[in-house]
């Protein structure tokens, strides 16, 4: 189902496909996260907060637990001291890279350069 699909129906954006996608994916950060990992991985906590920069540890928390529980990101724990965890995408994220793609192509072709 896409945009022309809801062409004069009266549907709820959240019962749309689209929808879905922005509830698994919506917000300030879990695009931003998405990137970063497809970018490199695995991350470490920490490692993902210092490239983030702005983002609160609980904050970042949070957006990983929601990106873990939708199946679009691993979470990865070593049995150490102190204790290790990594972070990686897995195949269901890895299906939105193409989009992840287009976002960045249309950022440079409407970068505010025109």
């Amino acid at each position: 189902m896409g945009i022309s699909d809801l062409n004069g129906k009266d549907t709820r954006i959240e019962d749309t496909p689209f929808g879905y996608t922005m509830s698994v994916i919506g917000g300030k950060w879990k695009m931003i996260i998405l990137y970063l990992l497809a970018e490199k991985q695995p991350v470490r906590f920490n490692e993902m907060k210092r490239l983030l920069g702005a983002i609160t540890y609980k904050t970042l928390s949070s957006q990983l637990k929601g990106l873990e529980a939708a199946g679009l990101v691993e979470r990865r724990e070593y049995p150490q001291v102190p204790p290790k965890v990594e972070y990686s995408l897995k195949d269901k994220a890895k299906m939105l890279l193409p989009v992840l793609e287009l976002l960045c192509d249309w950022g440079v072709k409407n970068n505010g350069k025109d």
